[in-house]
Parts: C-alpha cells; sequence; structure tokens
C-alpha cells in the first residue's frame, strides 16, 4: 500500500480527474507519443516528495529532472521570488539590475578558474547553443566534437550534439558536428582492462579522431563533465586533464556541461572540481535555482570574454537573466551555503548511497555496475553479469522494454518515483536528501529490484 502524504490536507480525484482531463485535451508533452502516456496529476511537493491527488506519496528519486537540488518549496526561495515580484517583477537584459548582478557574482565565484563572466539563458539547451556560438566565433572554425552516450539539449544545435537516439529524428549532417568515444569501463569501445588502459586509449581515440578530421577546422570540443542521462560515467582519473591538453595543443575550445552535474550534485560545486580542470566555457542550468524559474547559462573564460570586448556578440534572449529566476538563484545558493547543501550531497553519497547500492549489488544478479557519486548514481542492469547483456535492449521500447516497465512499475508500488532510461535506474535525489529518505529509496529499490531479477539469466 503507498503512504499517504503528511502535507496533503486532504485527497481530492474528482479535482485530479479534471486536471488530467485538460491535460490530455490540451497540454502536448516532450519524447512522447502522445496518445501512448498516462501522465500521473500532481497535487503538491514538497522537499523529497510529491503526492498525487489520490493521496499517494512518492519519495522522488528523480528531483524532477535532476534539477530539485534543495528540494521542492523552500521556504526560502519561495519568498526571494515573491519578493522580487513585489520589488521587479521582469525587466530587459540590456540593463543592470540588482538580482541579475548579484546572480552573476555569486555563480562565477564558484566557477572553476577564471571563469568569471556569466551569459543567462533560459536553460540548459540555450546554454550549449551560446557556448558553441562562441567557441565557433572565438576560433573562426565550424565544426565541434562530442561524445556518443551523451545529451546536450533538444534545441537545434544541442540535438544534434547529442550523442543518444533522441537525436535520430533531428539529425542534420550539415550542423558540423563529429562524434567520438568518451571512455566507459563497463562497457569499454577500446578493449580496455583498467582505468588506466581506457584512459589512454580514450584520449588516443580522440587524438585519432582529430587528426583525420583536421585540428585545424575544429572550433571546440564538448562533453559532460560526467554523462547524466547517459549513464553516470565518471571519467577515469587523468582523462578530462588530458581532453584540457589536447584542446591547448591544438587551439581548440574544451567546453564542459554542467547543467545536470553542476551546482552540488556532484558532492561540489561543479563536477570539474573532482579532476581539477578548468574549461574554456561551462554551461549551467537546473540546480542553479533548484528549477524553481527556468534559468540556465554559460561562464566565460577570460580569453574567451575579451573576444567580445569591442566585437559585438551575437547572440541574446528576451528573458536573459530574468530578475524572478535570478533573484531564486541569489536565494538557492545562499540555501546550499547556510544549509551546506554541497557537503550534504557528498556525505551521502559516501555513507549512504554508495554502500546501499554496492551492498543491494550483491544481492541482486539484475545489477551489473553502480556507478556515480555524491546524490548522483546510476545501476546499469543486466540479464546476465557474465555477458553484461543489457537488461533491455538499446533504445528498446513497447514489449522488449517490459522488463524496465515492471521494475519502475514495482518501485513506484513502494511510494518510489525511479529515474528510468533505457536499461539503467539513477538514483539522483535531492542534493538535501535525508539519510532517512534516502535509506527509504534503498528500501524499496530493493523491492523493485527482485522483479528485475526475474529476466535475468
Amino acid at each position: 500500500m503507498t503512504p499517504h502524504a503528511p502535507h496533503a490536507p486532504y485527497a481530492d480525484p474528482a479535482a485530479g480527474a479534471a486536471v488530467k482531463a485538460a491535460d490530455r485535451a490540451h497540454v502536448f508533452h516532450s519524447w512522447s507519443a502522445q496518445g501512448l502516456i498516462d501522465p500521473l496529476a500532481v497535487a503538491g511537493a514538497e522537499g523529497s516528495y510529491f503526492w498525487d491527488y489520490d493521496g499517494n506519496r512518492y519519495l522522488d528519486f528523480t528531483s524532477g529532472l535532476v534539477y530539485t537540488n534543495i528540494g521542492y518549496q523552500h521556504p526560502t526561495v519561495i519568498a526571494a521570488i515573491q519578493e522580487q515580484a513585489g520589488r521587479l517583477a521582469t525587466f530587459a537584459p540590456a540593463f543592470a539590475i540588482e538580482a541579475r548582478s548579484e546572480a552573476a557574482r555569486l555563480i562565477a565565484e564558484r566557477t572553476p578558474g577564471d571563469l568569471d563572466k556569466i551569459f543567462f539563458t533560459n536553460g540548459g539547451a540555450e546554454a550549449v547553443e551560446n557556448a558553441v556560438r562562441m567557441a565557433r566565433l572565438h576560433t573562426g572554425r565550424t565544426k565541434v566534437l562530442s561524445a556518443y552516450r551523451s545529451y546536450h539539449g533538444a534545441t537545434s544545435t544541442a540535438i544534434n550534439l547529442t550523442g543518444d537516439p533522441r537525436r535520430w529524428p533531428s539529425d542534420n549532417g550539415s550542423a558540423g558536428v563529429v562524434r567520438f568515444w568518451a571512455p566507459f569501463l563497463y562497457r569499454s569501445p577500446f578493449y580496455a582492462g583498467t582505468e588506466a588502459e581506457e584512459c589512454a586509449r580514450a584520449l588516443q581515440h580522440l587524438e585519432d579522431t582529430l587528426a583525420f578530421e583536421g585540428p585545424s577546422t575544429i572550433a571546440a570540443i564538448i562533453l559532460e563533465t560526467i554523462p547524466g542521462t547517459a549513464g553516470i560515467m565518471t571519467p577515469p582519473p587523468g582523462y578530462l586533464a588530458g581532453v584540457r591538453e589536447i584542446c591547448d595543443r591544438y587551439g581548440i575550445v574544451f567546453v564542459l556541461d554542467e547543467v545536470m552535474a553542476g551546482f552540488g550534485r556532484t558532492g561540489a560545486w561543479f563536477a570539474a572540481d573532482h579532476f581539477d580542470v578548468v574549461p574554456d566555457l561551462l554551461t549551467f542550468a537546473k540546480g542553479v535555482n533548484s528549477g524553481y524559474v527556468p534559468l540556465g547559462g554559460v561562464a566565460i573564460s577570460a580569453e574567451i570574454a575579451a573576444t567580445f570586448e569591442t566585437r559585438p556578440y551575437p547572440g541574446g534572449l528576451t528573458y536573459s537573466g530574468h530578475p524572478l529566476a535570478c533573484a531564486a538563484a541569489v536565494a538557492t545558493i545562499g540555501v546550499m551555503e547556510g544549509e551546506k547543501v554541497v557537503e550534504n550531497a557528498a556525505r551521502i553519497g559516501e555513507t549512504v548511497l554508495g554502500p546501499g547500492l554496492r551492498e543491494l549489488a550483491e544481492r541482486h544478479p539484475s545489477v551489473g555496475e553502480v556507478r556515480g557519486l555524491g546524490a548522483f548514481w546510476a545501476l546499469d542492469l543486466v540479464r546476465n553479469r557474465e555477458t553484461r547483456e543489457p537488461l533491455v535492449p538499446y533504445n528498446a521500447s513497447g514489449e522488449a522494454n517490459a522488463p524496465m516497465a515492471a521494475f519502475g512499475a514495482a518501485a513506484k508500488k513502494q511510494g518510489l518515483w525511479p529515474f528510468i532510461n533505457m536499461n539503467r535506474t539513477h538514483a539522483v535525489p535531492a542534493c538535501n536528501v535525508t539519510e532517512a529518505e534516502a535509506k527509504e529509496g534503498l528500501a524499496a529499490l530493493d523491492i523493485a529490484l527482485a522483479v528485475a531479477d526475474e529476466h535475468t539469466v
């Protein structure tokens, strides 16, 4: 029996039915065949939980779409948005306003190295679009290298940079994108046996790709610091430093996409902090204000910023640095500092989620590998541990995806809303998740994984 929400005053199925009917009549949902989906009508949310109109409560192990880093409805951020709305609800981006300036200052203080200029966007995909535009204008080159097993957004350039199947219907051969294999030891494309081998062979593969493409034609290399939706594959020691060196050698702009991994998700302000690497451009969104108001951006190095000191940058957005979004960012960063949210994510990852997920792997044959850090974890589910055959085929749907669908249904029955992509489930709760909440999630996963185990051989 699914537990009931302590914060939901009463169930109201009639209201839920009305919400759902209006949704079905008028809302066009992303990434979906419209007639084949059945969206849950959500009545409310608070902290790490949300609930429906029947009073069923779910522990959100997805953080929305991995963005509610401080949980839902944090009172400090809500109050900051309300205060900003009462003072200056909106203003054009060409002016200097307090919320925008302060958000930029606080972000620049936390980005690595000299990434001290902030260009604001409405989200992560627009951040990637503008980062690539900056790189192309800065270098005078066109091509951009990106990795398979990646996701960079759904706008025109960002979707072409993406390495997963969501790119296929929109693939455009004229976009100037060249893909390469980034390291992933568990499913190594380089037949490596150790992290050191995987790192060396992945860097050599990148060098070879550059040699055949022509280094002088490459504007940028873009990587998710730790790929998110594609599987939370932490790069081996030395890899990002090696990419940095390659970029320096050929005058290529190094872009790190921290849209998902940034702002505390990995137990550091930015995932790049774990690897002591400074990119030329860093994209962010999501956790910058816990998704309370849409906001993203590009953190820009001094060298690239200088390119546009007397030369106009040919890009902009009507809502760039929107006051409500920036006020939410200022408040969110304050909450993260004051409540030690980054430290909490690191501690929970080290003491609860990491050990707990590895313990589940020992008992469940469907778990092939556990990987991650902070509040950013993935379970790679398999049919056979020896062969590492995924529990469902790549990009499976319909009947072929039945084992993962059964796993997801079992998790929801236990009051856990899981993050599922292909043959993986990700444990990505709010970064301020409590130890008790994390253990509640692990207990629900334990039961749901027993369903996945039924499909192993």
